[in-house]
């Protein structure tokens, strides 16, 4: 399956999964064709991750949330975690703030709610982890175990990836690291563990930078993993949209190939101008030039390279801290 899918359209693009509805995946789904065998290349799929979720509770007779509760959050002692907040939790609700510090939507996810619905606290994910760790007893543990017992390369040399987790190899003697990361509208999140150490940690922010609080995971998991310089977590640079014209659009629509299964494709409607790549949703593009554009939604921005008076021949995507070019291809 793709990251997401490719008719999610969101009306609000701070809170991109609201209007998503059942019917729409289902839609996706009878008219999508896998790009390649099942299982031949590592992906990583929000959609894959919230279409699981809604085929084991449809499998359950449950809701994703009533699932969820009734066979991990229930037993584990977990009273903190869940989708729909009770007034307690709700008032203990950190508030999310983006990447310039300016208070961020919370999201909402119900269909693909699997993909990372469930809010949750610190207390609550050490005691997931305590499980996982052998602390505590619980019958989930033979479903714990399972779940490292199948591992994939994912086409880097230093990470592998299990069932819902990621791995990354032994470095000598001190153990494999059981990880995952995550992030929604102002948050960011971290969780991981040593099977050998029987260390697990929890970071949680309630600011979405790009970097996120992986490296301080890492870090207490294998101190030799060096944090991130301070200049990683500065806010972008701010940016003012200005007005051109929009006859300069029609020479910037078209496909353009960062890489052979990553498309990124320009299209206007009437005065707006909007960027989508492959299995990701569309997005407007705000100008800050003639050639130069940003997009809200994500510190990212796109400059078109143009030959005299004809149309562009290729984009540079700017994001987190690279120049990537892609050569038009229609």
């Amino acid at each position: 399956m793709p990251r997401l899918p490719g008719n999610l359209k969101p009306k609000d693009a701070a809170n991109p999964y609201a209007d998503y509805t059942v019917a729409q995946m289902y839609e996706f789904l009878s008219s999508y064709e896998l790009t390649r065998d099942i299982g031949s290349q590592y992906e990583y799929s929000n959609f894959g991750g919230g279409l699981l979720g809604h085929v084991l509770a449809l499998r359950a007779g449950q809701d994703y949330e009533s699932l969820v509760r009734s066979r991990i959050t229930g037993p584990l002692g977990m009273k903190d975690t869940g989708i729909a907040l009770s007034p307690a939790m709700k008032a203990r609700l950190a508030a999310g703030y983006d990447g310039q510090l300016n208070r961020a939507a919370n999201w909402d996810l119900p269909t693909l709610a699997g993909a990372g619905a469930l809010r949750s606290t610190a207390n609550d994910l050490l005691t997931f982890l305590a499980a996982n760790l052998g602390y505590t007893k619980t019958p989930l543990a033979p479903a714990m175990s399972a779940m490292l017992s199948v591992r994939k390369p994912t086409g880097n040399a230093s990470v592998e990836v299990a069932l819902a987790w990621h791995i990354f190899p032994s470095a000598g003697d001190d153990g494999i690291v059981v990880w995952h990361n995550g992030g929604t509208g102002g948050y960011r999140s971290f969780i991981g563990y040593n099977p050998k150490t029987r260390v697990g940690v929890v970071a949680l922010s309630n600011t979405s930078t790009p970097a996120g609080v992986d490296d301080i995971g890492v870090h207490l998991l294998r101190p030799q993993s060096p944090l991130l310089n301070a200049a990683a977590f500065r806010p972008p640079k701010e940016r003012k949209e200005i007005a051109v014209d929009p006859k300069l659009f029609d020479k910037y629509a078209g496909r353009y190939q960062l890489a052979p299964n990553f498309i990124l494709t320009i299209t206007r409607e009437g005065d707006h101008l909007f960027a989508q790549a492959t299995g990701q949703p569309k997005f407007e593009l705000f100008a800050e030039g003639e050639k130069e554009y940003f997009l809200k939604v994500v510190d990212a921005q796109i400059s078109f390279e143009v030959e005299g008076a004809g149309a562009a021949t290729q984009l540079v995507l700017h994001q987190m801290g690279r120049d990537m070019p892609a050569k038009r291809i229609e």
